[in-house]
């Protein structure tokens, strides 16, 4: 596995330090799941979108939704009950084992709601800009200028 090293970096601009752990993040996640549970990305309308994860198996109680520092977490984990251990199988496909799954969100991105239902997991997030930060229209002004506005004093 190959490293990457932003930190000289570091002292010429601000911000890299994100951009590192992202890279380190992704570096760490271990390839075998990867690809559990599936999962896809819709979007909904212009400040709205819908993760859909495919959680055969999973009910309510066993799922965690964490939102925290721009990431997004799920968590998926299934206490074995004395009826899973007494079952015995001719075939077993539903994988029930525990799954994290991360999502990295933009800036402004918030976790409406989330349910289940039909072994899939909804969750919907919007996009809310800040007033502060959405774009403005300066309005633009026409004074005369007043020639004395501006002295220039003479040495």
């Amino acid at each position: 596995m190959h490293t990457i090293d932003l930190s000289p970096f570091h002292r010429f601009s601000v911000g890299f330090d994100r951009m590192q752990r992202q890279f380190e993040r992704m570096q760490s996640h271990d390839d075998a799941t990867r690809g559990y549970p599936p999962y896809n990305i819709e979007v909904l309308g212009e400040d709205s979108y819908r993760i859909v994860m495919a959680v055969a198996g999973f009910g309510e109680t066993d799922l965690e939704i964490l939102q925290q520092e721009g990431t997004l977490v799920v968590n998926g984990r299934i206490e074995d009950g004395e009826s899973e251990a007494e079952t015995s199988y001719l075939h077993r496909g539903i994988a029930k084992r525990a799954f994290e799954r991360r999502f990295e969100l933009a800036d402004h991105i918030r976790v409406e709601s989330a349910n289940i239902a039909d072994g899939l997991l909804s969750i919907k997030l919007t996009r809310e800009v800040p007033e502060a930060l959405k774009p403005r229209n300066i309005k633009i002004s026409s004074t005369s200028t007043d020639s004395g506005a501006i002295e220039h004093k003479a040495a």
